[in-house]
């Protein structure tokens, strides 16, 4: 589904990703960790079009990215949810998840989809009137992943989901991931919680760098200390 090879990414003249490629198959969950600075967000914000400037080949669905502005990424089925999460302060829950149908291609009935993605949700459900950034960091959380799943994508990408969040709001958040793979939505997944990305993950990269330097199994580099420890440690 997704296909990343030789993606090279700059900040000004800082060359920060160096001719990364892998690739995600549809319906799976893939991790990518590694330490903080490795280039984890950078590849996804390549992906997503976020960069200034990137080379290489970055395909979805057949479809070359690197050439299509960001919004385009969006309407061909990607979904975005950043680790700062961008909840629009001044508007409700449900503003805000009314905003996740704006780069919609297709028709959608807009008070449907609320509902259902709603009941997915029991938390925002019950605060749809809500002023959204007046909820706790873990409904805020919950209400960004809510808003990239809105307009129904093919695949999420995902920028340290669990961070900052109780570890119940953890444990329900790697339940619904679950679920949507189960349902066939493919997701990509940033994260610096080693373990917890690597009990929900089908396959597993690690980046150092800006280069992967280790890819298999999720269970397999979960019991695989030596490497977590000397790559993914603070």
């Amino acid at each position: 589904m997704l296909e990343i090879e030789g993606l090279n990414a700059w900040y000004g003249a800082s060359h920060v990703l160096h001719g990364i490629s892998f690739s995600v198959e549809p319906g799976e969950i893939v991790a990518l960790v590694g330490r903080n600075g490795a280039g984890k967000t950078t590849t996804i914000r390549s992906v997503m079009g976020l960069i200034a400037k990137t080379t290489g080949s970055v395909r979805f669905a057949g479809t070359p990215l690197l050439t299509l502005p960001a919004h385009a990424r969006f309407g061909l089925g990607l979904a975005y949810v950043p680790e700062e999460r961008r909840i629009v302060p001044g508007l409700s829950v449900r503003e805000n998840l009314q905003l996740g149908l704006v780069a919609h291609s297709g028709a959608i009935d807009e008070r449907k989809a609320i509902d259902e993605i709603a009941e997915s949700f029991p938390r925002l459900k019950e605060r749809l009137g809500q002023e959204a950034v007046t909820m706790s960091g873990g409904e805020q959380q919950m209400l960004a992943i809510a808003r990239a799943m809105i307009a129904r994508p093919r695949m999420i990408l995902l920028d340290e989901p669990s961070e900052g969040i109780m570890p119940v709001l953890v444990e329900e958040t790697g339940t619904l991931f679950r679920r949507l793979r189960d349902q066939g939505v493919t997701l990509l997944l940033v994260e610096q919680n080693v373990e917890w990305a690597l009990r929900l993950a089908d396959r597993a990269l690690i980046i150092d760098q800006g280069e992967v330097v280790h890819r298999s199994a999720a269970h397999a580099l979960l019991a695989d200390k030596a490497i977590q420890e000397r790559y993914c440690a603070v």
